[in-house]
């Protein structure tokens, strides 16, 4: 691991009534250029295009997947993660978000915020999440 994660965890064994499967830590020691990502949104990077889906589990991917590309740009990588606040508009897509948001953050444990908001900048979006990175020196 690129930084030490205090009391890293699994959801399935701390809340074995969600079905989720996501490794976190309730805290993180790093140390290097700090990674600021704004909340990422189901568009694409490139074109701020939305993708044509409004299934939570295929917004999450690009998401995902524009969280990574991000932090490679910066030169770093998904073990370089250190911390992520999910924003969802429906408490009900909240198991189909985190079990994919878990295909990315396999072996990490980043410390990880969830909250239900009332919308967000665009109606059709159902999720947004914002991270920060610390890329080692």
């Amino acid at each position: 691991m690129a930084h030490t994660r205090i009391r890293a965890f699994n959801t399935k064994d701390t809340y074995p009534e969600q079905n989720l499967d996501n490794d976190l830590a309730q805290a993180v020691v790093a140390r290097g250029q700090m990674l600021f990502l704004r909340g990422q949104c189901p568009q694409d990077l490139d074109t701020a295009k939305n993708i044509d889906s409004h299934d939570p589990v295929e917004q999450t991917h690009k998401v995902m997947q524009n969280i990574r590309q991000l932090i490679e740009e910066a030169g770093g990588e998904m073990a370089h993660l250190t911390k992520l606040v999910v924003y969802l508009t429906d408490v009900r897509h909240r198991e189909a978000v985190y079990r994919t948001m878990g295909e990315y953050i396999r072996g990490v444990h980043p410390v990880c915020t969830g909250l239900v908001v009332v919308a967000l900048a665009r109606p059709e979006w159902l999720v947004e999440i914002d991270a920060t990175a610390v890329i080692p020196d």
